[in-house]
């Protein structure tokens, strides 16, 4: 089919057209972003981004539906424009994913063609609008009129479209902050670290216990004139227990006795105690030339020195154990009401439209910090993301069943 159309003669949907067309808006795109200074393209935050694009939306819809049969239309929601803004954004990411992102690289030209901010410049905008644009109208063109032999393609698409527009949309309104709290004290206070300053929470976080569990230590031999440390070789468990046993050139090491929780008492000799203030200790056997020595180790603590052992010109030192758990257990409290949640990596709470993350702690300090990093994120456009998540999926299983039925009938 020829058509001729504003003055372009020839097929309006060739991939010819449309790899030209999509071309020049990644030039236009870059051009905008000189002329911009290297700025980006302003974000919307609720309810504006939520409006605009509601009227998108709606724009899409009535534009596939009352002009499915003009040329323009056509092209624009065809496969050719649609393939060349995929490549197009493919191309875009991967120079993205190259360049180093929101860090300053010196270069002006760089600078005010964005590059070190890939996903929020002008050319990478107008490629995705573009691209929701025609994909929003394959889209449209499958629902009306509606058959259930496109179900498929509607879930996959729509969910497509749905998921990518409400993650560009709600991108402004996503928080992500740091919460410092300090153990018996409450803040409604928060961190941003990107823009460097603090913001008020909708809620609290009062810190009732911060605590920490350690893998057991290790005994290293410490070179403090070539400041280094020298792994010995290890019997059985790495870790510190009784009967451990460690050899260096020319002496080993053997734990006679080992306390993971205890404290030194008025004569100096450690005693079991508590967990919350009791540090590792362990006797040793030092064997050396057919000769022995016993002697006491101890990881040390902000409260007591630690305990180690001069051999020539090294030092025998017990390293603390590395963090296995750290937790959190704090009290929300919002306009929701109080709640008590205990917080550990990777196990996060929910409240009040924020995910709560046990983030970090005054590594200084160890086991007896007093310190907590909370992660609190805000991101109210997640159920849509996830809904077109759902759809893709939905429409995935509809594709495989439809496969598996042809091949049983085959």
């Amino acid at each position: 089919m020829s058509k001729v159309m504003n003055g372009w003669s020839g097929d309006i949907r060739s991939y010819r057209l449309s790899s030209l067309v999509t071309v020049c808006i990644v030039v236009a795109g870059f051009v905008l972003q000189y002329i911009a200074q290297g700025q980006g393209v302003g974000m919307l935050s609720w309810p504006f981004n939520a409006l605009f694009l509601a009227v998108f939306a709606v724009f899409i819809v009535l534009l596939g539906a009352g002009f499915r049969t003009n040329d323009f239309v056509l092209w624009l929601g065809g496969i050719p424009f649609g393939l060349s803004l995929i490549f197009a954004i493919a191309f875009l990411s991967l120079l993205g994913g190259v360049i180093p992102q929101g860090i300053s690289s010196g270069n002006i030209l760089f600078e005010r063609l964005g590059l070190s901010r890939m996903f929020s410049g002008w050319p990478f905008s107008l490629v995705v609008f573009c691209f929701l644009c025609n994909l929003g109208l394959s889209v449209v063109w499958k629902i009306i009129p509606f058959r259930l032999s496109n179900l498929q393609f509607m879930l996959f698409h729509g969910g497509f479209w749905i998921a990518l527009a409400s993650g560009l949309a709600g991108a402004s309104d996503l928080q992500r902050v740091i919460i410092p709290v300090y153990e018996g004290r409450e803040n409604s206070r928060a961190y941003i670290p990107q823009e460097n300053r603090m913001v008020q929470l909708p809620f609290s976080v009062y810190l009732d216990d911060f605590s920490i569990e350690e893998y057991a230590p290790q005994i290293v031999l410490y070179d403090p004139e070539n400041d280094r440390v020298m792994q010995g070789e290890v019997t059985g468990t790495t870790g510190v227990s009784k009967g451990y046993r460690a050899n260096w050139p020319g002496f080993a090491v053997t734990v006679q006795d080992y306390l993971p929780h205890a404290l030194p008492d008025s004569s100096g000799i450690p005693r079991p105690t508590g967990q919350e203030n009791g540090i590792p200790y362990a006797k040793i056997r030092i064997t050396a030339g057919g000769k022995s020595a016993e002697r006491w180790l101890n990881t040390g603590s902000p409260f007591i020195k630690p305990g180690v052992v001069q051999i020539d010109r090294f030092y025998l030192v017990m390293f603390p154990g590395s963090p296995k758990v750290f937790r959190s257990g704090v009290v929300l409290s919002g306009s929701s009401g109080r709640r008590t949640a205990e917080l550990e990596v990777n196990k996060p709470v929910t409240y009040e439209g924020w995910k709560l993350y046990q983030m970090g702690y005054d590594e200084k300090a160890g086991r007896w910090s007093q310190l907590s990093l909370i992660e609190a994120v805000s991101d109210p456009w997640l159920p849509a993301v996830y809904c077109g998540f759902f759809m893709i999926m939905a429409g995935n299983a509809m594709f495989f069943w439809k496969g598996m039925k042809r091949g049983e009938r085959g």
